[in-house]
């Protein structure tokens, strides 16, 4: 196991994926719940020395000041998470509600000083609790993407106009991500919002020498497209079309119903897609806010592809899971990789977390097999890594 506690800390800490994540991290430490879907809970990480889940402590910001256990009750009487559970960790989810910070906001000032602010509360957090390092994820509800501004290309424009009290510049996720940066905390980008996508930053996380990994979490649909596209090229078939139909309601689907919110998840899930098969491929998607559905969420895919002698293949696929119970462990496996990957002293995008990813940072590799055999890989190495570092 790695020495000494890790911090996770939630952009977005009451919304559904960091609430089930958190129900998870203590439901694991009490030993009431089993690490199912948990990609660091396989055999295959047996000798990684990944930091214990009874050595995860969770904090974070968000904007509402709904009680966490009061979010989790919601969960479960909306039949996702067993009562049962929640009950069982009731005290745990308080004594984390407890380390929820409203995000911080300076109106009459900077978004540096609002940047300093919200990184203070990361700071103190990892003081607070004596922690060896606080790994910061992105959960937060999906931006619109920002207009492009010069600002955006230039370091030196971008750092001026951050000074200016009353501008606005950068959007939420981006002054986070940010903050994450200057704690010297290792960040993930979970959300498809634009975050450190902003040209003028891609270099920030490496200089800071803290590890990244993003963008927007691969849990149902697109991950199913990642297995079974490679299938297709592999077996010689031209695929003609792939169209792809997301019905869902909750809070996600209510941010989705806004086309300027969902254009950027649209052009996330397609991206991969055309990387496997081609720019030549149909793949006409659409998002449908249904908000009786609440958390659970249901993908429809058409494939039309041909074959043989100029043959006809059709394969039509539905995919139906609580979305929420899908990404929860996988942030809970990206703060134990990154936290390995900070006490190896890496830094920057770590290509091989693509796995986790439908627009993977540092990777242009989208085919799930592959991405599963170099996760495994990067992770033995890097415990390698580690333990030469600790020696010397």
């Amino acid at each position: 196991m790695n020495e000494g506690r890790t911090g996770i800390w939630f952009i977005g800490a009451r919304g559904s994926v960091a609430t089930t994540a958190t129900i998870g991290i203590a439901g694991l430490a009490e030993g009431v719940v089993r690490p199912v879907g948990l990609v660091t809970a396989a055999a295959a990480f047996d000798d990684v020395p990944l930091v214990g889940f009874d050595d995860l402590v969770v904090g974070g910001h968000d904007v509402d000041p709904t009680p966490l256990l009061e979010r989790a009750r919601r969960l479960a009487a909306g039949g996702m998470i067993p009562a049962a559970t929640v009950e069982a960790v009731a005290r745990r989810l308080e004594a984390v509600d407890a380390e929820i910070r409203l995000v911080p906001r300076s109106p009459r000032g900077s978004q540096r000083r609002e940047i300093e602010l919200r990184a203070d509360d990361i700071r103190s957090f990892r003081d607070r609790h004596g922690l060896r390092r606080v790994v910061v994820i992105d959960v937060a509800s999906t931006e619109p993407l920002p207009a492009d501004r010069p600002e955006f290309h230039d370091r030196e424009l971008l750092e001026h106009a951050l000074a200016q009290e009353g501008v606005e510049l950068l959007p939420s996720s981006t002054l986070s991500a940010l903050a994450a940066v200057g704690a010297g905390s290792p960040y993930v980008c979970f959300t498809p919002s634009i975050s450190l996508g902003i040209p003028a930053l891609h270099g920030v996380a490496a200089e800071a020498r803290v590890p990244i990994a993003g963008q927007d979490g691969k849990t149902g649909e697109t991950l199913l497209r990642t297995v079974l596209a490679p299938m297709f090229s592999s077996r010689g078939m031209r695929v003609l079309s792939w169209a792809g139909a997301n019905l869902l309601g909750g809070g996600d689907g209510a941010t989705l119903a806004d086309p300027a919110a969902v254009e950027s998840k649209l052009a996330s899930k397609n991206r991969g897609l055309h990387d496997l098969l081609g720019h030549d491929v149909v793949t006409p998607l659409h998002i449908d806010n249904v908000p009786d559905l609440g958390d659970v969420k249901t993908a429809w895919d058409h494939v039309h592809a041909e074959g043989f002698l100029d043959t006809r293949i059709t394969l039509q696929t539905t995919w139906t899971a609580y979305d929420s119970t899908l990404a929860a462990p996988l942030v809970i496996d990206l703060a134990r990789l990154l936290s390995l990957a900070d006490e190896a002293g890496l830094s920057g995008p770590i290509p091989e977390l693509g796995y986790f990813f439908k627009d993977p940072w540092g990777s242009d590799e989208h085919a799930f097999a592959r991405q599963a055999d170099e996760l495994v890989s990067w992770a033995l190495q890097t415990a390698v890594r580690r333990a030469s570092a600790q020696v010397a």
